[in-house]
């Protein structure tokens, strides 16, 4: 195991605000920002198996860098963020980081960027996620939470229509995220992807870029952590 000492420490407050800008600077409608960045590696930290920083950068970064020194920063910054998720979860320490949307009553904390983020990470191994879930209720029930979060925020869609969730509901599923990430880390870590499973999602990788997928839910505001 490695010691606390050598564990990646979490991005601070400038940093956070750093990423925030270059990332808000630098994305289109529909792109990630900083909240669905953090969602999408938190999903990619306790998943079935490694995705490779080639794999999910092209879902963050969009454009090439102008400047070297910049572009060095960005990507030593979007390493610290990935690395510190496992080490934060290691030691109960996880936050998700959520956005502020603009409401006629004020601002509100919001997931949907976050589970946005999420619902992209599960897609860079879709297939693999999709047959353990159809095949086994419980790992539909551990991520009950996140995906009660993510269809209230209109990420995902639901055969059934389900009542909106109430703010107490909304901010007790927001208090289970952690244990959610952890339950999910242990459920593959103990029922690993099978040789088929991996063989199967292996033939569908080339075919990744070109699915089709459904746009994200438009939102505004900024992250908080």
């Amino acid at each position: 195991m490695t010691a606390k000492t050598e564990w990646p420490s979490s991005l601070d407050d400038n940093e956070l605000e750093e990423l925030d800008r270059y990332l808000r600077a630098h994305t289109g409608e529909g792109d990630l920002l900083l909240d669905g960045v953090h969602g999408l590696l938190s999903v990619l930290a306790v998943g079935p198996l490694p995705v490779l920083p080639e794999e999910w950068l092209p879902e963050v970064l969009h454009e090439p860098f102008t400047d070297e020194n910049e572009g060095n920063r960005v990507l030593a910054l979007l390493a610290k963020l990935n690395d510190s998720i496992p080490a934060e979860l290691d030691v109960d320490a996880y936050e998700p980081i959520l956005g502020e949307v603009e409401l006629e009553t004020g601002l509100m904390l919001s997931a949907a960027g976050w589970c946005e983020g999420f619902s992209r990470g599960i897609d860079l191994r879709a297939n693999l996620w999709e047959s353990r879930l159809a095949e086994d209720p419980q790992l539909m029930e551990l991520l009950g939470p996140v995906m009660a979060l993510a269809v209230d925020e209109g990420i995902l869609s639901a055969e059934t229509e389900f009542e909106k969730l109430s703010d107490d509901e909304y901010d007790e599923c927001l208090a289970r995220v952690p244990a959610v990430l952890g339950a999910v880390s242990h459920y593959w870590q103990t029922k690993p992807a099978t040789e088929a499973e991996v063989e199967a999602m292996l033939l569908q990788l080339p075919d990744h870029a070109d699915d089709t997928a459904t746009p994200p839910r438009q939102r505004s505001g900024h992250w908080v952590h």
